[in-house]
């Protein structure tokens, strides 16, 4: 008998509190399409009244002691549903099909949902993590990227994998690791918070198919072009023998405490029901107007990164590769950037998900967005040229000399044509 209701903990000040209770209405065969209700703990809402800051689940789900109702997950509880390869995993575990579909969603997330980004868990699903965990082991980098037996052994252990066919999440296999202080890494949920120094996402290269192969060894170089480009970027990730090592930005280790900042997906922001939903870029300026406190910024950043990937190729473009993080006040900003990769090597094909409505045979007509933005914000326009012009000059150096950027010829054959559209259309730019 699956248990139909969930508590969702927020961490605040590193502390895990009880913040509100989930209940399934209907059966749960329906997926993340099932009606929910949703509540927050009476004294939580009393404290924490009318916030969207830390205390709340998402920016559109404030704080009340009114109970809602929704006729499918709100998107924050669906950000939080394992996918991928660490989906298929975790069925196995729990003596499913690694196949199964929507009829298995609650069971994933009252199982799979007990440490995942951001500052949110599911309760019952941290205290299932927690009874898989029988020991600490960590490990020296090397020994992780040479997939040394102990490690692979290990990892075992909490049925994972990251050699051969399986992975844990992803098109690539995914783990989320932490540096200790005694230098070493652990897996992220076997360590105590007063012993990280540093959190990671690491990801597996996988597999024989080159191509793939291809679009892990340059990330780590995309990410270098999008801080030349003057996009936001964190800490940069390394790239070793098939491992990229990438610094987590939702995390921040100090004084024996981790702090976990709130972080919900664009498409959590637009709220839009299951998977499939695909919002325009204008709905995301919209919300980013509607939400954000000062807008101009990250609409300009925005806008930015949908030129970077058109001119470098990266069509993953959907809308939970964007997110936003929220302080305590409720303050909301763009995360740094992630997810950027030249998914044009992609062996199956990637078709661009998000579009502007501004769009010519699906190539934006950029002073038609910014006339758009225009509406919304008013005198918005000469910011936001400045800002897409700025690009012009970086877009020319990776084009003029692309091994400098780490691109490798392959890739640069079919981004060339990209990137000389791009710059084209920027120049023309009023």
């Amino acid at each position: 008998m699956i248990e139909k209701e969930i508590t969702l903990q927020l961490c605040i000040h590193g502390q895990w509190v009880d913040a509100a209770q989930i209940a399934l209405l209907q059966s749960e065969g329906q997926g993340v399409l099932a009606p929910v209700y949703i509540a927050y703990e009476t004294n939580w809402a009393v404290e924490h009244a009318a916030s969207t800051g830390l205390p709340a689940l998402a920016t559109r789900y404030p704080v009340s002691l009114a109970h809602k109702q929704r006729p499918h997950w709100p998107a924050f509880l669906v950000d939080l549903l394992p996918q991928g390869y660490g989906r298929a995993e975790l069925l196995r575990q729990l003596d499913r099909k690694p196949t199964s579909g929507p009829e298995s969603d609650w069971l994933l997330l009252q199982h799979g949902a007990g440490n995942p980004i951001g500052h949110m868990r599911v309760k019952q699903a941290a205290e299932w993590l927690a009874q898989q965990t029988t020991s600490l082991q960590g490990f020296h980098d090397q020994e992780i990227v040479d997939r040394a037996e102990s490690f692979v052994e290990h990892l075992a252990q909490f049925g994972l994998f990251v050699a051969g066919s399986s992975g844990v999440q992803g098109e690539w296999p995914k783990l989320l690791l932490t540096r200790a202080k005694d230098n070493k890494l652990y897996l992220d949920h076997t360590l105590n918070d007063e012993q990280a120094a540093a959190h990671y996402i690491v990801k597996f290269s996988r597999g024989p198919n080159q191509r793939l192969a291809s679009i892990l060894r340059h990330e780590a170089a995309y990410m270098q072009i999008a801080k030349y480009a003057g996009l936001r970027v964190y800490n940069l990730p390394t790239f070793n023998n098939g491992v990229l090592f990438i610094p987590r930005f939702d995390r921040t280790a100090q004084g024996g405490k981790v702090n976990r900042h709130a972080q919900e997906s664009l498409a959590s922001l637009l709220d839009v029901p299951g998977f499939d939903s695909n919002p325009s870029h204008n709905d995301a300026c919209t919300a980013i107007c509607q939400h954000c406190a000062n807008p101009l910024p990250e609409l300009a950043e925005y806008i930015r990164r949908d030129a970077l990937n058109l001119a470098l190729g990266n069509k993953d473009n959907h809308a939970r590769n964007t997110a936003f993080t929220r302080n305590m006040q409720g303050n909301l900003q763009l995360t740094p950037l992630f997810d950027f990769a030249p998914m044009v090597l992609h062996p199956d094909g990637i078709a661009r998900r998000m579009r502007w409505q501004q769009e010519t045979a699906s190539v934006p007509q950029w002073a038609d967005v910014i006339q758009f933005i225009e509406q919304l914000q008013a005198g918005a326009t000469p910011y936001l040229v400045a800002s897409l012009q700025s690009l012009i000059q970086p877009l020319a150096a990776i084009q003029n000399n692309p091994s400098k950027h780490g691109i490798e010829p392959e890739l640069f054959q079919l981004i060339d044509p990209h990137l000389k559209a791009q710059i084209n259309a920027l120049q023309a730019l009023q």
